[in-house]
């Protein structure tokens, strides 16, 4: 991979509101942002000095703005110092300055009084790489290995970069903003929540394996969910005709960092680590398209509480989509129960299974893909 490689990114920010961009350390948002937006001030929260000048006195914002300024004020990792917010409201009413306030987590800013979010800042996301931003470099077993982080791409050691990423952020950080004290335990936990990888989750089993009791196990996940490290997709039950479960599935953000937090032994099969890595693939290319083409997709999973499945569900005004992922090259009539009896239910939605092949069939109303060509079109086949 090129080291020197600069991807172009699809996201775009309305072009007259102040916004938040949120979105995992490492997806590329400040280098985004500073390409992007060449005359903007830049106010970077993880430099020290400027961190303490404002977390001591928030109203020395204004200070960092020259008068009858005409572009966008960027604060970067703005969670750092929530009372920013008061003062960014204040000049934004007095001046219609512009702002862009990026985060990595949004678990300060819940506790915050945020009422920029009441019409005066719009939300988005970044994601990691899709693959339209890829392009011509993606690779599906090199994503497949390493996901979609851009310096998963552009590091010539791609493995080291993740396992740097795993022990400086997701363990060091976590503790240092001291949401655990115990980092021990949390990484325990952090191994153990691996496995249940595009699994329902079973906290109390998790808890029994981290020798941890269920309330920690929970508020650890809750963390992850709050750093965006993590995602719960819950079960699509409207207008449910039969008895459904009631737990989420969890997913890692990335299949690179699912991977490289996974612990690997000689006893593992193939499909322990394959499969999920191939589901949690193709849900954060889903994620990406869905977010940037502002489709307005909600995401869940189906199972009925006698364990019939189905990947994946989108539901929305335009209609309904349902994806079963298998990553053999030949698919079976067995691996289209789901999907059959998921249409029982709902006629009207369109449904896929995504193979491992390399031709494309079509039965009893499922259209039967190859997986990287769904991948690769994800926008072309969610416009079908």
């Amino acid at each position: 991979m090129e080291s020197n490689k600069i991807f172009e990114r699809i996201i775009a920010l309305a072009p007259d509101k102040s916004c938040f961009l949120f979105g995992p350390r490492g997806t590329g948002k400040s280098f985004w942002l500073r390409r992007q937006y060449k005359k903007s001030i830049y106010i970077d929260l993880l430099e020290s000095e400027t961190y303490f000048r404002l977390i001591s006195s928030p109203e020395k914002l204004e200070s960092y703005i020259p008068e009858d300024f005409s572009d966008v004020i960027i604060i970067d990792e703005v969670q750092k110092v929530p009372k920013l917010l008061d003062e960014v409201h204040r000049l934004i009413e007095k001046f219609g300055y512009r702002f862009i306030l990026t985060g990595s987590s949004a678990r300060k800013l819940k506790k915050s009084d945020i009422n920029l979010l009441a019409g005066r800042a719009l939300t988005a996301y970044m994601h990691p790489l899709c693959c339209k931003e890829l392009s011509s470099y993606f690779n599906l077993a090199h994503s497949l290995k390493y996901g979609h982080l851009p310096c998963a791409y552009t590091e010539k050691d791609p493995a080291s970069y993740l396992s740097s990423y795993v022990v400086t952020y997701l363990k060091e950080e976590v503790f240092q903003e001291g949401l655990t004290r115990n980092i021990g335990g949390f990484s325990r936990f952090l191994e153990t929540a691996s496995f249940s990888q595009g699994e329902v989750l079973n906290l109390s089993e998790i808890a029994r394996e981290c020798s941890l009791n269920r309330k920690l196990v929970e508020s650890y996940f809750s963390i992850l969910d709050d750093l965006l490290i993590s995602l719960r997709l819950p079960v699509f039950t409207k207008k449910a005709k039969r008895r459904m479960i009631q737990h989420p599935k969890f997913y890692f953000f990335d299949v690179g960092i699912f991977r490289t937090i996974r612990p690997k032994g000689p006893l593992d099969s193939p499909e322990e680590i394959e499969g999920p890595a191939l589901e949690t693939l193709f849900l954060q290319e889903l994620r990406a398209i869905n977010d940037y083409y502002k489709l307005g997709y909600d995401i869940y999973y189906w199972r009925t509480s006698n364990q019939v499945e189905v990947d994946f569900v989108l539901y929305g005004e335009k209609g309904i989509f349902a994806f079963e992922i298998k990553r053999k090259a030949k698919y079976s009539a067995k691996d289209l129960n789901g999907l059959k009896l998921f249409l029982q239910d709902y006629p009207m939605a369109k449904a896929f299974l995504l193979y491992g092949g390399t031709k494309r069939f079509y039965e009893e109303g499922i259209q039967i893909i190859p997986i990287q060509e769904a991948i690769t079109q994800m926008y072309q086949l969610l416009k079908y």
